[in-house]
């Protein structure tokens, strides 16, 4: 039986929220640009490198591509996460007042990254070639989302705001030929993010410690149902993708090279937003921490299909 949270576990939170707080003009963009001559998303995340017939310059393009959606997509996955710490907080309204202020910096915090991630929407729509498209709505997401259990949606927090972590330490932080900005923006998200993670395992568990056997079987089944959802998503903004990556391209490659580009640009972003968040150690800890047997076998059959989305041997990319 896991403990209950602690209220100097919650002050922690807030004392490093405090720490690292930044705001988005006078410490992130800083009045720059995305410069179209450097990478965006490193090649252990988008895989570009897997893709051995692009040309080093149409690499660099589809890193770009797959920049713009995986800040996009972090856009989207923070609606929802937004709205449901704003929900869950209401649980301390009138009880631990520590755990409520860390819950609404959360929130405030989510709302912010919200908007710094539209703002690098405009500014890749003015200066990328026109034709990008965003295909699922933030909102009709979130809907869909917050109509499962606080257990499932809480469990997929925790896993996307863990493999945020991941993803800065073992791929983004590394490379020194990133687009400046576009680092920039991860940094200082990766900093708001570590006291989000701590907080989603600290809410996870706590929602966790009063569900019977039968509510945590329907959680499972929600939960699984969410990673089919987030998978098609990703399948429709890979498509879209691949079809606008194609119109910038033009005609330097045949049909067999295009098809392989839309499988790579599918695999790299099952990779990033839901393979590299459940294979991690940690959050196979928290999760397989409370399941039995049987709910944590339904879990791993779900996943077997998807599991084929790792970077080859060769790429270079930390598995976390």
């Amino acid at each position: 039986m896991q403990s209950a949270p602690s209220a100097s576990q919650y002050a922690k939170v807030i004392e490093n929220s405090r720490r690292v707080r930044w705001d988005i003009d006078k410490d992130v963009i800083r009045n720059r640009r995305f410069d179209l001559e450097k990478t965006f998303l490193p090649a252990g995340l988008s895989l570009v490198d897997e893709l051995d017939f692009m040309a080093p310059g149409d690499r660099r393009l589809l890193s770009q591509v797959q920049g713009r959606s995986y800040a996009y997509i972090f856009g989207l996955v923070e609606r929802f996460i937004g709205a449901k710490m704003l929900e869950v907080s209401r649980q301390h309204a009138l009880g631990d007042q520590t755990a409520l202020e860390a819950l609404v910096r959360m929130t405030d915090e989510e709302l912010k990254h919200q908007q710094l991630f539209r703002r690098m929407e405009s500014m890749m729509a003015e200066d990328m070639p026109a034709g990008y498209m965003a295909t699922a709505d933030p909102d009709a997401v979130a809907a869909a989302v917050l109509s499962k259990s606080t257990w499932s949606v809480l469990a997929l927090t925790l896993d996307i705001e863990l493999f945020t972590q991941a993803h800065y330490r073992a791929s983004i932080e590394p490379e020194d030929d990133l687009c400046a900005l576009w680092k920039d923006v991860f940094l200082a998200h990766w900093k708001e993010e570590s006291q989000h993670a701590m907080l989603d395992e600290l809410e996870f568990l706590r929602e966790d410690a009063h569900l019977t056997a039968a509510e945590r079987d329907a959680a499972v089944g929600d939960l699984i149902d969410l990673v089919v959802a987030v998978d098609g998503i990703l399948t429709a903004q890979a498509s879209a993708d691949a079809s606008y990556f194609a119109s910038i391209a033009g005609t330097r490659y045949d049909d067999a090279q295009r098809a392989a580009i839309a499988e790579g640009i599918l695999k790299a972003y099952r990779w990033q937003y839901i393979v590299s968040g459940v294979t991690a150690p940690r959050f196979q800890k928290i999760l397989f921490g409370v399941l039995d047997d049987s709910q944590a076998a339904r879990v791993t059959d779900a996943l077997q299909p998807l599991l084929h989305a790792m970077p080859a041997p060769t790429s270079g990319m930390t598995r976390h």
